[in-house]
């Protein structure tokens, strides 16, 4: 019979078979399948449904226990079975009120349910603790609001009353008192007249917590506020101000999609389209309010962050939607501001807006994933840029070379269209040629964005770079700086090889001598540091160059320290310098054959410089991480730029690549920042953000390395790195940081299996490679600590078989880690020591154990044995019906032994065996001159 032609019944009973097994994805995956069979609502979908529930909750997904519970409840009211798993999905989610009811109905309709009856006393304290607790919490908050709203007492016990009622609304019921003491109407009130800037800021983060995952009081909140109280809330210049108002935003946005603000979250379809009306409300008022003439540079920068943040087609997917409503052109109106320049309707911007906005319209690009987006997307572009080319004036000119330089930061596909479009380039030259220094500036940094591939760096190199060493003589340092950096980008189109060299030998170290001298001198201004590390980002491909940076110790503190502002328009040059110095780019193998093929073809074949030797990497690996990078680096983590944040985790990898220096790391804030990075951007960089998070969790006690919840949080980016595609030393070091974790606590081990991971570490105890099988044993015996993992041993499979095999394996930490293992599971499993007599070798490991030169196999051997003798008398019998008895008694009798413990335990186990009557005690005194006899009781 195929899969086709099976009956609903019939996935039901193979989902029976898997869930008995403890196979409970399979079972899930049946019952599904069953239920795909039934349309009508009758008794048979009902069981489905509350079959597929248990296998929900063997998985700790108590949110689908809930929703199948409650299907099976539409049909079947009242089913014991039903309110019983909903009841415990309830408990685990901290509904106790819910929970108690679901028990309560049980009880009502089978009043002799022992099994009910200690739940429902359970329930019923915790329900009276917490009405108590809202009683209490009813009176705090009314005291509260009373304080924090009476502008005739002094202002620091108001900003303490703000602060104690912004706790409150953390908690469910804290926050539902606030609610119904009408405190977001107060809240509106008080922000009209307040002066203290703490009070304001308490107030609209008080008013965000209570817009969590609470769509009913979101939906009011919003209907007695409106949008635009947010954007006037969030019209600050102080920066505490703007991100409590952009959190509160965002929490409302997540209270409509069902998000939240971890970094791999995604929206719930039924709950967006609920409420696409609002959400499309909500960022259509943000995205009008980007050109808004009257906000501060750090409100536009946090409004182009929350549309950033919620376009993307894994989050609100409002990508087509912002080019529909013509945002691409409100967008490239702020992509065209500049900061020094002013004139009649000019926005207020920071250093970092431009940045912002280069990314934010890459990641709409991203999102036009089909030929006729991305040409709507192209032709909004030209648009905006025939618009303004139109306009016959000079600043017209200066804002589309603007424009154009972050579209190449940005989209760069897009930005090298603009520029390769008949004119453009000439435009920009002849702006450079000019004597006005603002056209130079623009100009300049233009060429130097416009340079990107070698082909286009050629085509500069020919026009353009008699322009450069022209305004590289100017008088104005802003305009040699960027000439400077356009220069060291020409000059780098070789990049890591060391026979490409576009300018005469030794012109790339006095350009890097011409940088340094800007870095360093304190004269300067931020924007002119910025530049001279860009010019270095460039630079640092040449390995001498890399050689005297390193060594210059006032230079890189001069980058760390300028990296340690968070500027994110400091960010690209800091971190490509910085990768370039610790060489945390990928790699091509060459392959010896290749290159033999490619002299042969007379293609040209780069060559690695020798200061590029490991031994050089790593002497730069430990001078940035003492010169303190890691503090850099977790500045400029907070990067929205999904590129940078790779080049971030790459840098970051390649420092946790030397021991020494792993605990300043984790002392200034390391694990922190990679957290986020590990769970959110390219793939390459979580790969990249999850190894260097598995090496600190290898050689430093992981409560140190992560401290409270973080030790949870570090479980998924370890186990995605348990994939096949990661490289063996990749999975070898996850494996290892997991072994190190799986000893912490009972609640890290039931974290590691909800995230799926002891099938994935099982997975490698099967592979060739010694190192990996070793390291996946060792996790396995650490996980058998936690007893819900001896039930997948006590199934129906082979797992016990394979590490009774495992025992015997040449490795000598693999067999301690199998027999360790065995010797766990035997204890708490009587069913574990019946089981390994499945494994035909039983008999050899067990031997191997016992006789083994090793005392650490040994001793696990003899705890294995005893065991088993303690277990039943059918196990012990087949036991002594062998050799191991003789085994036993010698080394109950051997006074040579170094470990006593083995001696005591091997005489503790024929007391055992004595104890099933199946050998006689010796009662002779002199018992070491005689033997023992096995007498069969059977």
């Amino acid at each position: 019979m195929t899969k086709t032609d099976m009956t609903a019944q019939e996935w039901k009973e193979k989902g029976n078979e898997e869930f008995n097994k403890g196979n409970w994805s399979e079972a899930l995956s049946y019952y599904t399948n069953a239920l795909k069979l039934v349309d009508e609502d009758n008794i048979e979908k009902a069981v489905y449904y509350k079959n597929r529930a248990a296998a929900h909750l063997k998985l700790h997904d108590y949110e689908n226990v809930i929703k199948d519970c409650d299907n099976a409840l539409k049909i079947c009211s009242n089913d014991p079975k039903s309110l019983f798993r909903r009841c415990q999905a309830l408990e685990a989610l901290e509904r106790f009120e819910e929970a108690y009811r679901d028990a309560r109905n049980i009880i009502l309709s089978d009043p002799y349910n022992k099994v009910i009856q200690p739940i429902v006393a359970r329930l019923h304290e915790i329900v009276q603790e917490r009405h108590k607790e809202n009683s209490r919490i009813s009176a705090k908050v009314s005291q509260m609001l009373d304080l924090a709203f009476n502008m005739s007492i002094d202002k620091e016990k108001r900003e303490t009353a703000m602060n104690n009622l912004l706790v409150l609304a953390r908690e469910r019921a804290g926050a539902e008192e606030i609610f119904k003491q009408k405190g977001v109407f107060k809240i509106a009130e008080l922000v009209k007249v307040e002066k203290s800037e703490e009070v304001i800021c308490s107030a609209i983060r008080i008013v965000g917590e209570l817009c969590k995952n609470k769509i009913s009081r979101t939906e009011s909140i919003i209907k007695d506020l409106g949008v635009p109280w947010y954007l006037k809330m969030m019209n600050s210049t102080s920066t505490e101000r703007v991100n409590a108002s952009q959190y509160c935003l965002q929490n409302i946005l997540n209270a409509y999609s069902g998000m939240d603000n971890k970094p791999d979250s995604k929206p719930d379809k039924a709950l967006c389209e609920a409420h696409k009306k609002e959400i499309d409300t909500i960022l259509s008022c943000l995205l009008y309010s980007i050109t808004n003439r009257t906000i501060t540079g750090l409100t536009r920068n946090a409004i182009i962050e929350l549309i950033m943040r919620n376009i993307h087609y894994t989050a609100l997917d409002w990508a087509e939607r912002l080019v529909e409503l013509r945002g691409l052109q409100r967008l490239m109106e702020v992509a065209s501001e500049m900061e020094e320049y002013k004139y009649e309707s000019s926005m207020n911007i920071t250093s970092s807006t431009r940045t912002i906005t280069s990314v934010c319209l890459a990641k709409i690009y991203e999102n036009m994933y089909y030929d006729a987006a991305k040409e709507k997307f192209s032709n909004a572009i030209e648009e905006f840029i025939k618009d303004k080319l139109l306009s016959p004036d000079i600043e017209s000119k200066v804002r589309v070379v603007v424009a154009i330089t972050t579209l190449l930061l940005g989209p760069l596909d897009v930005g090298n269209a603009v520029v390769a479009k008949e004119g453009i380039l000439e435009m920009i030259l002849v702006m450079a040629g000019t004597d006005d220094v603002l056209q130079q500036k623009v100009a300049c940094e233009c060429i130097v964005a416009a340079a990107t591939k070698k082909d286009k760096a050629n085509a500069i190199i020919n026009q353009g770079v008699n322009i450069l060493k022209k305004l590289y003589m100017s008088k104005d340092d802003s305009i040699r700086v960027r000439a400077l950096v356009g220069l060291c980008k020409l000059g780098s189109s070789g990049g890591t090889d060391a026979t490409i060299r576009p300018f005469a030998d030794g012109a790339t170290m006095k350009l890097a001598e011409a940088c340094r001298r800007f870095l360093i001198n304190p004269k300067k201004d931020k924007d002119m540091r910025k530049w001279a590390v860009e010019g270095l980002s460039y630079l640092t491909f040449d390995a001498e160059v890399k050689e005297k940076l390193i060594e210059d110790q006032q230079a890189v503190q001069a980058m760390i320290e300028l990296a340690k502002t968070g500027d994110q328009s400091v960010l690209y040059g800091v971190v490509t310098t910085l990768v370039n110095l610790c060489n945390a780019y990928d790699k091509q193998e060459l392959i010896p054959e290749m290159i033999e093929l490619a002299k042969f073809a007379k293609h040209h074949i780069p060559e690695e410089h020798e200061l590029d030797d490991i031994d050089f990497v790593n002497k730069r690996l430990c001078a940035l991480a003492k010169a303190g990078v890691t503090s850099a680096l977790v500045s400029l983590a907070k990067t929205e730029s999904q590129n940078s944040k790779e080049l971030i985790a790459r840098v970051f990898n390649a420092i946790c690549s030397q021991q020494e220096v792993r605990g300043m790391i984790v002392q200034q804030g390391g694990t922190k920042a990679l957290l986020p990075l590990a769970l959110d951007g390219t793939d390459k960089g979580k790969k990249q953000a999850s190894q260097a998070l598995a090496r600190l969790g290898i050689t430093i006690n992981p409560e140190v390395a992560f401290p409270g919840q973080r030790i949870m949080e570090v479980v998924r980016p370890f186990i995605n790195l348990l994939n096949p595609e990661c490289s063996a030393l990749e999975n070898f070091e996850s494996l290892m940081a997991l072994c190190n974790l799986a000893g912490v606590n009972d609640s890290v081990r039931k974290r590691i299996l909800k995230e799926g991971g002891f099938q994935k570490i099982e997975a490698y105890m099967y592979e060739d490679h010694d190192m990996l099988r070793r390291a996946s044993t060792q996790v396995i015996n650490n996980l058998i600590i936690c007893k819900d993992v001896i039930q997948y041993f006590e199934h129906e499979n082979d797992r016990i078989k394979y590490l009774v095999i495992l025992c015997e394996d040449e490795d000598e930490d693999t067999s301690i880690a199998a027999a360790g293992a065995l010797a766990m599971l035997t204890s708490a499993s009587e069913k574990a020591c019946e089981k390994v007599f499945d494994s035909k070798d039983w008999l050899e490991s067990l031997r191997f154990l016992l006789a083994n030169p090793n005392n650490d196999v040994q001793y696990r051997g003899i705890v294995i044995v005893l065991n088993m003798m303690r277990s039943t008398k059918d196990v012990a019998a087949k036991l002594i019906e062998t050799d191991i008895m003789e085994l036993l008694m010698a080394l109950s009798k051997n006074d040579t032994m170094q470990n006593e413990k083995i001696r005591e335990l091997a005489s503790t186990a024929l007391e055992a065996a004595a104890e099933w009557k199946l050998i006689k005690k010796n009662d002779e005194e002199n018992e070491s001159s005689q033997s023992t006899s096995a007498e069969h009781v059977d």
